[in-house]
């Protein structure tokens, strides 16, 4: 490659990387940027290889920010949210998790995917934080990102028709949700918050030899920080945010190849199936909700819906529902799935071994 063109490859990727996101983000697709990324490292992938090449540093400091992303959406107010409701709502975070695993179980025996691949493939929440996590539990992240962004395209196209189904008299809007309504630069405290926390949580999270610990251990602790410590909410700034998952969906999306592009082919049905089957077992994890807390059943669907938070949060709006309620269990589903994939990924691999 002619170092002119090497000079502008990465301008090149990153005006790519916007111009997609934009695009998917008015569609109202979730994580868009990373979505948009991971195309184009395929794109990449196939067509030139050896033309771009994510440094392992950048890829660590986009899981780590990832990581901070995730464990601010732990709000006190949200929790606050819960407290009459928090043993079932527990529950049927942990049904969907379990859930979530039977069904990786089932599409491991049925297809030729390994069963971390399959299991964190179908973790029902955290897409973002799944990805960014599932090579280093071992699971194809190439495949994993397949199956996450189909569940999520599936769970965004279909709650809008579940809603003009099954509750009548209901508006289901699908616009799309901003995020947030801060500027992308953000503020100056989500800056230095976010920057400390990423390191702070990986360094500790090396010492302690924590699985996944890159994105899990700033995960965890700005957890902490955000419920312990006086104004500890904060919101990430948008531009580092999506930069972060930009960076990670380019990684995964420049490890294609066209192997991987027919063994996709081959599992889109199959996938497919297990992602309507677990559809359909979270609506029955709605019926408990709504029979075990004072949520109205459309609340209950809308909180157990297998991903596509901001997707659901536009319905939710349209819809009449209490979107405090359906954000609160979505957000603690996102977090309790992503700290606890890594836990229930080792067990099964043991209890197998």
């Amino acid at each position: 490659m002619a170092p002119a063109a090497r000079l502008l490859r990465w301008p090149l990727a990153a005006a790519g990387t916007l111009a997609g996101g934009l695009l998917l983000d008015a569609a109202g697709l979730p994580s868009s940027f990373l979505f948009a990324a991971l195309l184009l490292g395929l794109a990449v992938a196939l067509r030139a290889p050896d033309a771009l090449d994510v440094p392992g540093v950048a890829f660590r400091s986009a899981q780590a920010v990832a990581g901070v992303t995730l464990g601010a959406y732990l709000q006190t107010s949200a929790l606050r949210e819960l407290a009459h409701a928090w043993l079932p709502v527990a529950l049927v975070s942990g049904a969907t998790l379990a859930l979530s695993l039977l069904a990786g179980k089932l599409l491991a025996r049925t297809t030729n995917l390994d069963e971390p691949t399959a299991a964190l493939g179908l973790i029902a929440g955290g897409a973002s934080g799944i990805v960014g996590m599932s090579g280093e539990l071992g699971a194809d992240d190439r495949l994993v990102a397949f199956m996450q962004y189909l569940r999520v395209l599936v769970v965004v196209a279909s709650t809008p028709l579940v809603i003009a189904l099954c509750f009548p008299g209901h508006h289901a809007s699908a616009a799309a949700v901003a995020a947030d309504a801060q500027p992308v630069l953000g503020a100056l405290r989500g800056w230095l918050l976010t920057v400390v926390l990423a390191l702070a949580g990986a360094a500790l999270a090396a010492r302690l030899r924590l699985t996944a610990g890159v994105l899990l251990g700033p995960m965890i602790l700005t957890g902490v920080v955000v419920l312990a410590v006086p104004g500890g909410p904060f919101d990430v700034p948008p531009l580092l945010r999506e930069t972060s998952f930009a960076v990670i969906g380019l990684q995964v999306g420049l490890r294609f190849t066209t192997g991987t592009i027919r063994l996709l082919g081959r599992l889109l049905l199959p996938v497919s199936l297990v992602i309507a089957a677990l559809l359909a077992a979270c609506f029955g994890l709605a019926l408990v909700l709504d029979a075990t807390t004072s949520a109205s059943l459309l609340d209950s669907y809308l909180a157990t819906t297998p991903g596509g938070l901001y997707a659901v949060l536009a319905v939710a709006s349209g819809s009449g529902a209490d979107t405090t309620f359906v954000v609160a269990v979505q957000s603690l589903r996102v977090v309790v799935m992503v700290l606890l994939a890594p836990l229930a990924v080792r067990w099964a691999l043991g209890r197998r071994a």
